[in-house]
């Protein structure tokens, strides 16, 4: 596939002039961020969320100053960033403050954490995909490898903290990279390319838009919105290899973009970009099999308004997705142990086009990088109502397209 991928990637998030936002400092040694805490052995891997990262039983729920927060962009856009942005935010008020940019990186529109916290990988969303790894201690960049395919739009770490599963949207395949034990990536140990079934409505191709690991560890899926399949997939720990096992379909033209799982594991959210709905889906650890359910709301009305994600409180009793054409974030209530959502309504996102959303590890405060205003805003969720309230001014990130909070 040529450059078609890309291009459609970038055609929802086309900036009008120039960004809202403004560019970091470059990072230097007397960055204000301070580096993540060790917990190389404490730390539990959440790798169902977008960027795994410590779970949030590790975490105090009590504010303890300034934790970190990374920003995902897009150099190669007018008004893009420079790197990987650096800041900080109180998780009390959810304010946020810049302290520079991790440079070098190119295109970083999606991050992930090592579970042991150590290291940051990036995808560099390029027709020459690659992924790159950086040491947090220091801020330095480990290196970048090849991930055989075109805009790499995701990845996440495997629990075991060995293997970096990715994702290349533009030619609708799936890469594996073994993790050395100082973080940083080796060749590629295994590339699939999702070569049926056949694209749905509108398609060209496949489009490989997410790849995670099951809460249970056993499964590793892959989500394809050119072929509207969710592809599960054993992991060989010892060799970095993929093997098929299942595979789930959903509404022709539906458009799958984004899975989210419950806390419990038996059940999972799916985002349908195209046809502007989520479905919950049944998952058999045994057997990895997915089964999809039928498609909902998103509470935009007619058309589509490219829902993007969905994330679930840790709690699992709400899950939030974000509607980018809409400006909203869809509230649901979560029932039946994880089996049914509710709509509950939707609220401004107070920016322009949220292409991805991120709860704290805590689950007290809500981000949404908003792509068109350049901009991330933060909401205080309700642990009880899961309402969500605006925490201040959204602050200003050029091209924000994800948001990592520690």
């Amino acid at each position: 596939m040529g450059s078609g991928g890309l291009s459609r990637r970038r055609f929802v998030g086309t900036l009008a002039g120039s960004a809202a936002g403004v560019t970091l400092p470059a990072a230097t040694a007397c960055d204000d961020a301070p580096a993540p805490a060790d917990t190389a052995d404490t730390a539990t891997p959440e790798a169902t969320t977008p960027g795994t990262r410590p779970s949030a039983q590790t975490e105090s729920r009590e504010p303890s100053g300034p934790r970190p927060l990374y920003l995902g962009t897009y150099t190669s856009v007018e008004g893009g960033g420079t790197g990987i942005g650096l800041a900080t935010y109180d998780p009390a008020t959810g304010r946020i403050t810049g302290t520079g940019t991790i440079s070098g990186v190119g295109d970083p529109s999606y991050l992930a954490l090592h579970p042991n916290g150590r290291t940051l990988y990036a995808v560099d969303e390029r027709e020459d995909g690659a992924v790159t790894a950086v040491r947090l201690a220091d801020r330095k960049v480990l290196g970048s490898r090849s991930t055989g395919g075109a805009a790499p739009c995701h990845l996440s770490v495997h629990p075991s903290g060995r293997w970096l599963l990715s994702a290349n949207y533009g030619t609708g395949s799936v890469a594996v990279h073994p993790i050395d034990p100082s973080g940083a990536l080796g060749e590629r140990t295994d590339l699939v390319t999702h070569s049926s079934p056949a694209p749905g409505p509108g398609q060209e191709g496949p489009h490989a838009h997410q790849f995670i690991t099951s809460p249970d560890g056993g499964h590793v899926l892959a989500v394809d919105l050119g072929t509207d399949t969710v592809y599960t997939y054993r992991l060989d720990r010892k060799a970095g290899t993929l093997t098929e096992v299942a595979r789930a379909q959903t509404e022709p033209g539906a458009g799958p973009r984004h899975l989210t799982f419950h806390p419990g594991g038996r059940y999972a959210y799916l985002a349908n970009e195209v046809d502007n709905t989520v479905a919950v889906c049944a998952y058999d650890p045994g057997t990895g099999r997915l089964t999809v359910g039928a498609e909902q709301s998103t509470g935009t009305g007619s058309g589509t308004s490219y829902p993007a994600q969905i994330v679930v409180t840790p709690n699992g009793r709400y899950a939030y997705l974000a509607n980018r054409g809409h400006n909203s974030l869809a509230r649901y209530a979560v029932e039946a142990d994880g089996a049914r959502l509710r709509l509950l309504g939707t609220v401004p996102v107070s920016g322009d086009f949220p292409r991805q959303i991120a709860l704290s590890p805590d689950g007290s405060l809500l981000f949404a990088a908003n792509q068109r205003s350049s901009t991330v805003s933060v909401f205080h969720v309700d642990e009880g109502s899961g309402e969500l309230r605006l925490a201040g001014e959204p602050f200003a990130s050029p091209v924000a397209v994800c948001a990592l909070p520690l």
